[in-house]
């Protein structure tokens, strides 16, 4: 298979350290809240673009898009459509008052995290967060994506490729960092 080597890097990698049914379920719930989290106070900053309101929450979900084209079309395609309903579901949510928008997404952001730390403790593998801080939070919701392909059975050929690099790693004591 000759997939993007930054894609299978990137996946090999943070795969590596969500491979227990518990965390990689938390993390499909926690990755899309913490995003959720974030752009609440995005949508705060907007403009009128020709009759659009244009925030910086839809800024950085193509942003996010234009970094994951690079990885997988496909993929990024999908990641835009469910990144652009999280934006406006924060849109909707930043339009209420200032102090009930701000506590959502403060218990959004925290309240993913927090979950996020439980997956890995049950999984026993130290969060990608904790060593890679800017790596995982890039990775995390490419990975939410990646992931429900998995489960819904589409790219099984990607995947196994994957999980062979891991195990490949894993033999020749390679750390997946």
């Amino acid at each position: 298979m000759a997939e993007n080597g930054k894609l299978m890097d990137m996946l090999t990698g943070y795969a590596s350290a969500h491979q227990h049914p518990f965390n990689i379920f938390v993390h499909m719930i926690g990755i899309p809240t913490i995003m959720f989290g974030v752009l609440i106070p995005l949508t705060w900053v907007a403009t009128d673009v020709g009759g659009v309101i244009i925030n910086l929450a839809h800024i950085a979900m193509l942003g996010f898009f234009a970094f994951y084209m690079t990885l997988d079309k496909l993929f990024a395609v999908v990641f835009l459509v469910f990144a652009m309903l999280i934006a406006w579901l924060a849109g909707e949510v930043g339009a209420l008052p200032i102090a009930t928008s701000g506590a959502i997404a403060a218990a959004a952001f925290f309240g993913g995290y927090a979950a996020q730390f439980i997956g890995h403790a049950v999984e026993r593998s130290m969060p990608v967060l904790v060593k890679h801080p800017l790596q995982a939070n890039l990775a995390a919701p490419f990975f939410t994506v990646v992931e429900m392909f998995k489960l819904l059975g589409f790219r099984d050929d990607l995947f196994n490729e994957v999980q062979q690099q891991i195990s490949q790693r894993r033999t020749a004591g390679v750390s997946a960092d």
